[in-house]
């Protein structure tokens, strides 16, 4: 079975892929998120037309052929819009044979424990443990992550204060029996993060995301080893380089590899994999706003196609056979 057709549908929101094969049939998959137009056109310029007329069904190869022939232009664009095609390709074979993508892992489809955020830094504290309250009493949720510093901040805070006031305001009104995540967003120092840490272990905190920029795998590992909770990052990385350095030099407890930024399922697999050999633990997640690829603890569910909540304002674009 090869690769007939490739089709985009994208708005600067979201885009969604679909293969179609020579015998006819279909699978669905997402570019991903933020910018989306932009890289459902570098899909069909960059990624396409090395797919066109090749294997269906065993397609890693051709995943690592369109990075070799793409040796130009490395990074995050071209590994979103490869995305598109991993996952399109993933949900093909799944209907192929049946089954959700996550039997395909070897994995079982059911619930995923997900935590509540606002993923705002505009919110008051106040505001921020009303809303994670209500989501608590309402929802059921059990885990929260909340925002401190400045995104890319050098130190400087959202406002100044925010930090040291929300950390201890929300983490006690959620109270015991709930997992509290913080995420820095590459917004401190080495030193200012250690700072910050400290806090978030008096305060119950075990979890704090990407304290240091995020390619300074130096700065984070100075922080990890100055503090007992997990400190986690990796959602951002999109090359198997930095991924072998991240793990090799102990920078992070956790690792947080994200499906979307990281070229789809298949690429995603091998970063778990190096991780696994070094005994790290792997939630994976996705881009906010993705909706053809949910993800929890891998295995990952099956796919889906068809989000209710998209715009309606689309750019289609196609990569016929030649």
């Amino acid at each position: 079975m090869i690769i007939k057709k490739l089709e985009t549908f994208a708005n600067e929101f979201v885009g969604f892929v679909r293969v179609t094969s020579d015998t006819g049939d279909q699978g669905w998959g997402q570019l991903s998120t933020y910018n989306a137009d932009i890289t459902a056109e570098i899909f069909h310029r960059q990624v396409a037309r090395h797919a066109l007329g090749t294997d269906a069904i065993d397609f890693a190869p051709l995943l690592d052929r369109i990075n070799e022939r793409e040796h130009k232009f490395p990074g995050s664009y071209l590994r979103r819009a490869t995305t598109g095609l991993d996952t399109a390709l993933w949900d093909l074979r799944g209907k192929l044979e049946g089954k959700p993508v996550t039997a395909l892992l070897g994995g079982k489809a059911g619930k995923l424990r997900a935590y509540a955020s606002s993923m705002k830094r505009d919110i008051t504290p106040e505001d921020e443990a009303r809303r994670f309250l209500r989501l608590r009493d309402e929802k059921g949720f059990t885990a929260f992550k909340w925002r401190v510093g400045a995104e890319c901040g050098h130190d400087v805070d959202e406002w100044p204060g925010r930090t040291e006031a929300i950390v201890p305001l929300v983490s006690r009104a959620l109270g015991d029996g709930i997992d509290k995540l913080v995420d820095a967003n590459s917004g401190f120092s080495p030193k200012r993060a250690i700072e910050v840490g400290r806090l978030l272990q008096d305060e119950g905190i075990g979890h704090f995301e990407e304290p240091c920029p995020y390619w300074e795998f130096a700065q984070t590992k100075e922080v990890r080893e100055a503090l007992s909770l997990d400190v986690t990052g990796g959602e951002q990385d999109c090359e198997f380089t930095a991924w072998e350095q991240m793990i090799s030099m102990g920078a992070v407890d956790i690792i947080q590899p994200d499906v979307m930024y990281l070229g789809g399922i298949t690429r995603t697999l091998h970063v778990a994999r190096i991780g696994a050999k070094a005994g790290l633990p792997f939630p994976a997640r996705q881009g906010l706003g993705s909706c053809a690829t949910r993800t929890g603890r891998t295995p990952w569910p099956s796919s889906t196609p068809a989000p209710k909540t998209c715009s309606p304002t689309w750019t289609r674009g196609s990569s016929p056979s030649r």
